[in-house]
């Protein structure tokens, strides 16, 4: 289940930046965006990638429609505009005292690798032996990407940000930042390891991985990306619970409480697979609409 694993280490990669730019690919029928009807809401709910590389157009004419039809953004959390106190927190939450090696914390068979990832990615293993392992995890997967040349100011969110406050539109969130890594944070240390060993095994392919579900995106193509979920060694179910499950079920709660015509974006991992957001609000009574 790699897109699993994939989600939850790019849910906040505004802890790290990303490097150069690179040729991006063509936009092809564009991203998954559904309309959201019921229980006084008329809005839109779209699946966005974090991170982009630079110069990928996807913002199509059903997507400007909805952004200029739509009365506020609602983000996984607002809170993410403010990147100085979001890293704050992620440095409060996710370091501790006394902690063992990041080498220790992986079996033997996977040390070399993680100092492997560590180097190229330019990250220093001793600096990172002071984070939980859950918040390595997340630092080792920023050093993994520094080859993929991605940015955090070229992904979706940021775009959208900065098109809602263009024409005065407020922007709010399902949750917050603390909620966000919250559900890595409270994860038992067996699952925050087993997340670090599965995101040291899987740095080699995760240019594939990110390539194809970055195709797969650009395509609106979502039994692709739902596909990406069968790929590989099933999650640990804390970490599945933690990090899809719960969050989804909750921000179904939020979105329940919302009315006008909001323009709800949110990760599309958590629109694939069990208990996703689509069907949650499906059973709530929400129709729920393609539009492109």
């Amino acid at each position: 289940m790699s897109w699993l694993r994939w989600l939850g280490l790019c849910v906040l990669l505004l802890v790290a930046a990303c490097g150069r730019e690179q040729g991006p690919p063509p936009v092809e029928d564009g991203p998954a965006l559904l309309q959201v009807q019921g229980h006084g809401l008329d809005g839109w709910l779209f699946g966005t990638i974090h991170v982009l590389p630079r110069g990928v157009d996807w913002r199509t004419g059903d997507i400007d429609r909805a952004i200029g039809d739509a009365d506020r953004l609602v983000l996984e959390s607002a809170e993410i505009q403010d990147s100085q106190r979001t890293r704050a927190l992620f440095e409060k939450m996710g370091r501790s005292p006394g902690l063992p090696p990041l080498e220790a914390r992986v079996p033997a068979s996977e040390q070399a690798e993680l100092r492997r990832v560590a180097d190229d990615g330019g990250a220093d293993l001793r600096l990172m032996s002071g984070y939980e392992s859950w918040a390595a995890a997340m630092l080792l997967s920023a050093a993994a990407q520094q080859s993929l040349h991605l940015s955090a100011s070229a992904g979706v969110e940021t775009v959208l940000i900065e098109a809602f406050r263009d024409t005065g539109k407020p922007i709010n969130g399902l949750e917050t930042v603390a909620r966000q890594f919250g559900a890595f944070d409270t994860l038992p240390e067996a699952s925050q390891r087993r997340l670090l060993t599965q995101t040291v095994a899987e740095a080699e392919d995760m240019k594939a991985l990110y390539e194809r579900i970055l195709k797969a995106w650009l395509k609106g193509d979502m039994a692709a990306i739902a596909r990406e979920e069968q790929v590989g060694e099933r999650p640990d179910p804390a970490v599945e619970q933690a990090v899809l499950v719960a969050r989804n079920r909750d921000w179904s709660v939020a979105i329940a409480q919302l009315r006008g015509r909001p323009f709800i974006a949110v990760g599309t991992g958590h629109l694939t697979g069990r208990d996703n957001l689509i069907s949650l609000l499906e059973e709530r009574g929400y129709r729920m609409t393609r539009v492109q």
